[in-house]
């Protein structure tokens, strides 16, 4: 095994594991999902499918039922309402990537995988501090300590736009599969979604501006 995907069922997530199936080849990657109480759980279904869809070598939903007990956000509160605070929504899931990076790399260790793809990106993202280039480098360095293996964070969009994203799945030959068999949307709702929340209207801020170009 060659790359793990930490695979939410998302636009970013959906086109990294495109991009480790096209380095690797299916049989070398495999992917995992966290299953965490978010409100859009059905993202879960479709990183189902779309690990069917690739013909990968292993996909794992990990479910981590603990989070609700130590934070609340928006995103796992169907109570609260989504909107957006003075430096990112609240539907920030405190140090979510710290958990689910070091979940990830326990696992590709056992199989022997050496890249962990992530689809963060601080180029075009709404805030969230665990999204950040420098946030990525302290949590390899991290993880390679924690588990004395060299594992490699692979984050092809952090300086990627979501228009630049689009261009990819386009030139990849997905755009179809992206545009309607992934959930972005914080209600989720899967493609366009509901064209309100957060996620919502950047994803499709960023197909405007592909489309214009």
């Amino acid at each position: 095994m060659r790359a793990v995907v930490v695979l939410s069922g998302g636009q970013d997530s959906a086109l990294c594991l495109a991009l480790a199936v096209k380095k690797y080849g299916p049989r070398e990657v495999a992917a995992i999902t966290f299953a965490y109480g978010q409100r859009h759980s059905i993202e879960t279904k479709y990183a189902r499918r779309l690990a069917r869809h690739f013909g990968i070598a292993a996909h794992k939903v990990v479910r981590l039922d603990f989070y609700k007990d130590i934070t609340s956000n928006a995103l796992m509160d169907p109570s609260l309402r989504i909107k957006r605070g003075r430096k990112c929504p609240n539907t920030v899931v405190e140090g979510r990537n710290a958990f689910f990076l070091m979940a990830a790399a326990v696992w590709a260790k056992s199989l022997g995988a050496t890249d962990l793809y992530t689809g963060v990106s601080q180029a075009d993202y709404s805030g969230y501090p665990d999204c950040r280039a420098v946030f990525i480098r302290a949590q390899e360095r991290a993880i390679r300590l924690a588990l004395d293996y060299p594992v490699r964070i692979v984050t092809p969009f952090m300086r990627k736009t979501k228009a630049e994203e689009w261009a990819l799945a386009a030139k990849l030959g997905i755009f179809d599969l992206i545009a309607n068999e992934t959930v972005t949307c914080y209600n989720g709702i899967p493609g366009k979604g509901c064209g309100k929340c957060p996620a919502c209207k950047l994803r499709n801020r960023g197909l405007r501006d592909f489309v214009r170009a």
